[in-house]
């Protein structure tokens, strides 16, 4: 496959009103790329572009295919675009069943007659929704109405589907059950999905690759985990600052309850029998669950101690009590990031600088969500 067939890529700049856009990224042909800042950032407006659904100059390719070149004076009009698109309402229609708004999405897939094609059960089995098909939508939930407009969104066989802020008006409870069958969605389908969210919580389960906006401009794209442990970022600052890590099982131990975890440069533990080995795990590891030692601690609870090596030191913004520090995992540093936020008078004391060898303590890992 070429390069420009297994890429996003998309281009927008333009004025609304008092708005101004203007935003470049590349995003791959698989998995989930969020588009991720403040309310009033962008992120709808730019979904809106790639549906065709708002016009601002600039170009648009999905996997080779050019949907919009201002330069070749060429714009897909939105029903000529192989786009699913899910609102932040679902906006079923009132008078059918679920069996047939679902039905009213697979329209499309009768019209494509695609090889490989979505098939109406294998939706219907991943959304969990074969006991809702003869139900009114009045009838569903916030959440089962949320799943059904993804199916009918998928059926449509898009090449891109495109997800606006799908969870917002649910409640904590509804967005916990939701969320898995999104990332069944992540696990079982090739459909790149560009998902828009503010939530960060969200953005940590689900995505891949992040598009971190501010004021209609990109801040930075790229991996989730490299964007989380950049100290040049927001996100590193936040209060709640975290990375995010997939781990592959490689061994239970059933007398202890304990499963460890492979990540580039490591093996975590984590209580509890987390899967078969071999399978995917999506970990959380927050910065104030991290500590350092400059020698390997003895006869210590935490089962978590790795050798590292530290990459950077920043200050926490308008602290001066706290440094974040980030840290790659072996003791050549080469593996993955994490973020340890310690109190500046440790740092020193410790002399924890760039290129020091360390051993990183880590309390705590969160497991978040089953991997690919």
């Amino acid at each position: 496959m070429r390069g420009d067939e297994a890429t996003i890529s998309a281009a927008f700049a333009g004025t609304l009103g008092a708005f101004s856009l203007d935003v470049a990224f590349d995003a791959p042909m698989r998995g989930v790329t969020a588009l991720f800042g403040p309310s009033g950032c962008g992120k709808t407006t730019i979904l809106r572009c790639m549906a065709g659904l708002q016009r601002l100059s600039g170009r648009l390719t999905v996997g080779g295919d050019t949907w919009q070149d201002d330069a070749a004076r060429k714009f897909r009009k939105p029903h000529e675009r192989s786009v699913g698109y899910v609102f932040q309402e679902a906006s079923l229609f009132p008078h059918l069943s679920v069996r047939r708004n679902l039905l009213y999405g697979a329209r499309r897939s009768e019209r494509t007659d695609k090889a490989g094609a979505l098939e109406f059960a294998d939706i219907v089995g991943l959304l969990g929704i074969g006991h809702l098909l003869d139900r009114a939508p009045v009838a569903l939930s916030g959440g089962e109405r949320q799943r059904v407009a993804v199916g009918r969104a998928l059926l449509s066989q898009p090449r891109l589907l495109l997800m606006d802020e799908p969870l917002a008006a649910l409640d904590r409870i509804a967005k916990d059950e939701i969320l898995p069958y999104f990332e069944a969605l992540h696990e079982k389908l090739s459909i790149p999905i560009v998902y828009v969210s503010h939530d960060l919580a969200e953005v940590e389960r689900l995505a891949d690759m992040l598009v971190l906006l501010d004021g209609g401009r990109v801040l930075a794209a790229g991996p989730l985990s490299d964007l989380e442990a950049d100290p040049a970022l927001p996100l590193l600052r936040m209060s709640e600052a975290a990375v995010t890590l997939e781990g592959r099982i490689t061994a239970i131990d059933e007398a202890y309850a304990l499963t460890s975890l492979s990540v580039p440069g490591g093996t975590l533990i984590l209580p509890g029998r987390r899967g078969g080995a071999g399978s995917y795990r999506r970990l959380r590891i927050r910065a104030s669950d991290v500590s350092f030692a400059r020698t390997r601690p003895l006869d210590s609870t935490i089962l978590n101690c790795l050798p590292a090596r530290i990459l950077s030191v920043s200050r926490q913004n308008g602290d001066d009590a706290q440094v974040n520090v980030v840290a790659g995992l072996g003791e050549d540093g080469a593996g993955a990031r994490i973020v340890g936020r310690i109190t500046r008078k440790s740092q020193e004391a410790l002399a924890l600088v760039p290129g020091v060898t360390i051993f990183a303590q880590i309390k705590s890992v969160a497991l978040i969500a089953s991997g690919a």
